[in-house]
């Protein structure tokens, strides 16, 4: 880690004395500006550069709220287009748009990514940027402090090492912020603070030479510069992010890093309560009974007995469709619903969930062999592995799993499991690929199958099933077509005989959510809700990786202050 010279101890520390101008070059949603403005710094959004259209609609959705402006309304859509493609915006965050690209966007698009760019003061490509652009020519009455996360892509460990020797990389594109600071330097308008943000690898042995020039570079513009690797864990933030920052500060003025302090945080307290069932990548611990022909009606069709055994609910042999269902308690919630065989004996820690094709007259089917009923889909590897960390107890709540690469970690080759002692391992633009082992937990769609004291019913304004016990034994009909009627199974065994396995019901395992890994990222609940306004999961995921840990820059700035 960079070090301060004794000499450095001696120079006054850098502080911010007036309002702040600031230039996020490379900015995504704005990350720095988030810091500041939560630490209550009296900062102005200066100047943006950044090309991804995805990212430029999340900083004006967080950061330019009310401005709803339309400054395109003088514009053909033709002019519009025209300068889009001047400017070099991207779609991919790695290339810009071509010509025809641009062309193929409709008119709504054009003239939001027009309005996007202008309300956020944004110059967009980095290679087209001039010293001139970033105004700096009020220094008496403000701080002028430039930021820049120049792309990590050929430095990471993930990348492909093509490094940061020039602008023909994307990592190279450091050198861009290089000559756009002696451009300054020359019109006598450099800023007075600059912020590096990057993977530790930029100053690694590959890159060694590199960094070290960068610093000459920045020393003779006439900076000061003092650089250290930081973790997330350090600093409020339960996630094994560890990055390089670099204060590089304008004439003889010292600045010293942040001290750590112990981690409160756990990966589980910045977890969503409710989440959807689709995130979930192990076996649903309740039937897919929802999901049944409406028109079947099955549990109105329900026969209430005398009895304390179970009907089967499913068998891999007779090759019956019944839908037996009974009403077990266990020590987090009543209403589970237990699944057996034609003999039955519980599968509930075996048996496979199958989401088929509904068709009118036949119910859902579940089956522990595969694609032998009608409208089974087979399940993905990343299911089956997720149900096998589970049955043989490799996983424990909190345990943070890597299911991309399936087929190579089910044969062993990857390892899938991370524990860290309930923190977060490093997010990547990919956190749609980390899951979590959470304890599980209804969801809002299984919550609509129970009444308030735990039993089981089909629809919301049905009290059908409100009359039956627990324990009691319930026989459906078969579906139509089949000719059977109610009837019991002989073979059923007694309820006290069957065992909750219960690794396999109290753990599951499902997808972190957009939310959860901006949460990891530091960034507030209604930031969050303003940038998930216009923005898939798959594009909140991806800014969330790639972007900075608001905690870590909050704690940097307040040296400054």
């Amino acid at each position: 880690m960079g070090q301060n010279s004794l000499f450095d101890y001696n120079l006054k520390p850098f502080k911010i004395t007036k309002k702040v101008k600031l230039i996020e070059l490379f900015g995504g949603y704005g990350s720095q500006y988030m810091a500041m403005k939560r630490l209550g710094i009296d900062v102005e959004h200066h100047k943006l550069c950044e090309w991804a259209i995805k990212s430029i609609q999340a900083y004006k959705d967080v950061h330019c709220t009310n401005d709803n402006t339309d400054y395109s309304k003088k514009l053909t859509i033709e002019e519009i287009k025209k300068y889009l493609f001047q400017k070099g915006i991207s779609s991919n965050y790695n290339e810009p748009m071509s010509e025809s690209q641009i062309n193929r966007l409709k008119e709504e698009q054009a003239r939001t990514i027009y309005n996007n760019i202008q309300a956020t003061h944004n110059l967009v490509n980095i290679q087209q940027v001039k010293g001139s652009d970033l105004e700096i020519n009020d220094k008496e009455n403000y701080t002028y402090l430039l930021t820049y996360s120049f792309p990590c892509q050929d430095l990471s460990l993930a990348g492909k090492g093509a490094g940061m020797s020039d602008t023909s990389t994307r990592s190279g594109m450091l050198w861009e912020v290089e000559r756009i600071l002696k451009e300054c330097k020359e019109l006598g308008q450099l800023p007075d603070c600059l912020l590096m943000e990057n993977v530790p690898q930029v100053h690694g042995k590959k890159n060694l030479s590199d960094w070290q020039k960068w610093l000459n570079s920045l020393e003779e513009l006439g900076y000061k510069n003092y650089w250290q690797d930081l973790i997330a864990t350090d600093y409020g933030i339960p996630q094994t992010r560890k990055r390089t920052f670099m204060v590089s500060v304008l004439g003889n003025y010292s600045y010293e890093f942040p001290k750590p302090f112990p981690l409160t945080l756990k990966l589980k307290d910045l977890l969503e309560d409710n989440v959807d069932e689709s995130f979930y990548l192990s076996d649903k611990q309740i039937n897919d009974i929802q999901h049944w022909n409406a028109y079947e009606k099955p549990l109105e069709n329900m026969e209430k007995t005398d009895s304390k055994n179970i009907s089967p609910t499913l068998t891999t042999r007779s090759g019956a469709y019944a839908a037996g269902m009974i009403l077990v308690k266990n020590d987090t919630k009543q209403g589970y619903l237990e699944a057996t065989d034609g003999d039955g004996i519980d599968i509930s820690s075996r048996m496979q969930y199958h989401r088929g094709t509904v068709q009118k007259g036949k119910t859902q089917t579940l089956s522990t062999k595969g694609g032998e009923n009608n409208g089974v889909v087979v399940e993905t590897m990343k299911r089956e592995l997720c149900n096998d960390l589970i049955e043989n107890g490799l996983v424990e709540e909190g345990d943070v799993i890597k299911h991309s690469f399936t087929n190579q970690i089910m044969s062993g080759n990857k390892k899938c499991v991370e524990k860290n002692n309930g923190t977060m391992i490093t997010l990547t633009t990919r956190g749609d690929t980390f899951g979590v082992c959470v304890k599980d937990a209804y969801s809002e769609t299984e919550k609509k199958l129970f009444t308030e004291d735990g039993n089981i019913k089909r629809y919301i304004d049905s009290d059908i099933v409100d009359k039956f016990e627990e324990g009691q034994m319930a026989t459906t009909t078969y579906p139509n077509g089949y000719g059977h009627g109610p009837r019991t199974h002989n073979e059923s065994i007694s309820l006290n005989t069957i065992d909750k396995p219960s690794v396999k019901k109290d753990l599951r395992i499902r997808k972190l959510t957009p939310r959860e890994c901006l949460r990891l990222m530091g960034v507030s609940e209604n930031d969050i809700d303003n940038m998930s306004k216009n923005q898939s999961n798959a594009s909140l995921y991806h800014l969330a990786g790639d972007s900075i840990v608001v905690d870590c820059l909050y704690y940097i700035f307040k040296e400054m202050e």
